[in-house]
């Protein structure tokens, strides 16, 4: 089985996995993990530098989940990645549990930060691009962005600050799935044109299909190799 293949038939078994794990803990928030669930899996497969017996390996590439509330995703990928055990993901959400239902620091392998606020991710991840260029590390950064998260100032105020600072081994991704927790992103505030937007601030931008595996490891290649 090739890689593409490979992935989306992983993609597919969490997928699976994040609907059990919503049904059995009764939690939310459920439509923005699914709809980020091959963008990590194209990431964990096949661009992120990382190795799940040694996931604190100073080299590696970062990933930082900023829509926080969509980390039931990001738990089943680590799950499947082999970097956490599988049997964790049966305590999502449960009293106790390090599965939290928004991230908190460190609280397993693979969860660099906490992102329960939304905003914050982008300047998180500028601010390690930043020391990795002052400290001659050439790993990537990788911030994954929801596109009701773009409401928040302090998005456009890293998305500048990166662009300024000519941040190039850092890459946002914006999950454009089209809705908030108020109604559809583009009717809350003016979110469009959103492409033109970052290119704007000076970011290269490219749209592609979330859920097409075979563009996505096409687009991320492309930012892996600047």
């Amino acid at each position: 089985m090739n890689l593409k293949n490979r992935a989306e038939e992983t993609a597919r078994q969490i997928r699976y996995r994040l609907v059990r794990m919503s049904h059995d803990a009764k939690a939310s928030h459920l439509g923005s993990a699914l709809s980020s669930v091959d963008i990590l899996v194209a990431l964990y497969w096949g661009i992120l530098n990382v190795n799940a017996n040694n996931i604190s390996d100073p080299g590696r590439d970062r990933f930082i989940l900023s829509k926080g509330h969509g980390i039931a995703a990001l738990y089943a990928t680590l799950a499947f990645r082999g970097i956490i055990k599988k049997e964790l993901l049966d305590e999502y959400c449960l009293p106790g549990s390090h599965l939290e239902e928004h991230p908190g620091p460190n609280c397993l392998p693979g969860v660099e930060v906490a992102t329960g606020s939304l905003g914050h991710g982008l300047s998180l991840g500028s601010g390690m691009a930043l020391a990795n260029r002052i400290n001659q590390k050439e790993s990537h950064i990788y911030v994954l962005l929801s596109d009701g998260e773009c409401n928040e100032g302090s998005v456009w105020e890293a998305a500048m600050s990166a662009a300024g600072n000519k941040l190039k081994r850092l890459c946002a991704i914006v999950d454009y799935n089209k809705w908030q927790a108020t109604g559809r992103s583009y009717e809350v505030t003016a979110l469009e044109p959103l492409k033109e937007k970052w290119q704007a601030f000076g970011w290269e931008t490219h749209m592609v299909d979330g859920h097409n595996m075979e563009a996505l490891f096409e687009v991320l290649n492309k930012t892996k190799n600047k």
